[in-house]
């Protein structure tokens, strides 16, 4: 019972973990610029399909397939803040919503029609494949790079926020944009760089994504609701509450579809509902 135990805990580490690369970003640009972009999962599909075609259809290797992710959702994202989504910032929250959850249909659509409905698959290196034992557990690897790479984003990113020049302008435009502005600070610019980061992040955490829970067209609609559901847990703009706001959901999710199956998939509302009526603003919200 224990390594079971354990094993649901390691399992459930791991998936949240690839919710916080999924989700980071859209807490930070959330917090950032207040802006509902409810595309986030469009440009981590994007990411996943961007791998797809740099391994099956350029031979690329796997640990090539990812940055390629990145910068294609990182590029993608600040030619659409540039030429669209900027045009929405002074908007209410309602077209923001009809607007970013339009750019998901078409994504979908797009994706459809460029690689069908069915299920994408990647052949993963031989040392990411099969299971290690650890303290007479066996983990597997896959699971095990996953855990690495949040957390050595984790480190990144709290490092870039807190002790870079970048990091103090986006705190700066984060805490009072007019004042950054009359600073002298390029806020459009910080804006820019921000939700490329955050949509980047998004289009790496597809490319993980594709062994764990697979890819196809519904990928944006399907995982915006757990993305969604870390960053209001977590709290806008946090570090720290989506990367412990993705592990809790992560874990509860599947111990919750591994002891009680009949209603496992129903748990993490519950964990919502609850989480928010103690913390509305979330476990590390400010605002």
């Amino acid at each position: 019972m224990i390594s079971q135990l354990a094993i649901v805990l390691f399992d459930g580490f791991a998936f949240g973990m690839l919710l916080f690369v999924l989700s980071v970003g859209l807490s930070v640009t959330l917090g950032l610029m207040n802006f509902i972009n409810l595309a986030h999962g469009a440009f981590g599909m994007l990411g996943g399909y961007v791998a797809v075609t740099a391994m099956r259809g350029l031979g690329w290797p796997f640990l090539a397939a990812l940055p390629a992710a990145f910068l294609a959702a990182a590029g993608i994202s600040v030619l659409l803040e540039r030429t669209l989504f900027r045009r929405l910032y002074k908007s209410g929250e309602l077209n923001q919503v009809l607007f970013t959850i339009g750019v998901v249909f078409v994504a979908a659509a797009l994706a459809t029609y460029a690689f069908g409905t069915v299920q994408q698959v990647i052949q993963l290196p031989a040392w990411l494949r099969g299971s290690v034992e650890v303290a007479g557990l066996r983990l597997g690897t896959y699971r095990i790079f996953i855990i690495a790479v949040a957390l050595a984003i984790t480190g990144l990113l709290v490092f870039g926020l807190e002790r870079t020049r970048l990091g103090a302008r986006i705190r700066a435009a984060v805490d009072n944009q007019r004042v950054a502005q009359g600073l002298g600070l390029d806020v459009e610019k910080i804006f820019a760089v921000t939700f490329a980061l955050g949509s980047g992040l998004a289009g790496l955490g597809g490319a993980l994504a594709i062994e764990i829970v697979g890819l196809d067209p519904s990928f944006g609609f399907h995982y915006l609701v757990y993305v969604l559901i870390v960053v209001s847990v977590g709290g806008l703009g946090s570090v720290a509450g989506s990367f412990f706001g993705a592990a809790l959901l992560g874990i509860c999710d599947v111990a919750g579809k591994y002891f009680v199956p009949e209603i496992g998939s129903f748990l993490i509302y519950l964990l919502l509902v609850a989480i928010l009526f103690v913390r509305p603003l979330g476990l590390f919200g400010k605002r």
